[in-house]
């Protein structure tokens, strides 16, 4: 199994268009291979912006670098969906990836 990220500095008071732009965006995601789930979690609040995270799971490592070869992605990426005109970010997203070497599982499973 693989686990990519993407870790984004959302600047203070964009985060409503943030959320907005992922709400509302196609992924293409449902009908790749190898796609197991998507997560999109808000995290702690600096002085200047919120932390975000996009966390994917896939099958392993080549399913997810497959999919960003597809067209699948490239029409996902290239709506941005910000229509506000200026960045809501504080520089880039920094990218993650990680092998998952043991997974635990709870006994009843919670939404």
């Amino acid at each position: 199994m693989f686990i990519a990220m993407n870790r984004f500095q959302v600047k203070k008071g964009s985060e409503q268009a943030f959320e907005t732009v992922w709400n509302t965006r196609e992924s293409y995601l449902g009908d790749t291979p190898g796609f197991i789930e998507f997560h999109l979690v808000k995290g702690p609040e600096a002085e200047d912006h919120t932390l975000y995270a996009t966390h994917t799971v896939w099958a392993d490592r080549p399913a997810f670098e497959a999919w960003t070869r597809s067209e699948s992605f490239r029409r996902a990426h290239s709506r941005a969906g910000n229509e506000t005109g200026g960045s809501l970010y504080l520089g880039h997203p920094k990218f993650e990836g990680f092998e998952v070497l043991i997974t635990e599982r709870g006994k009843t499973t919670a939404a």
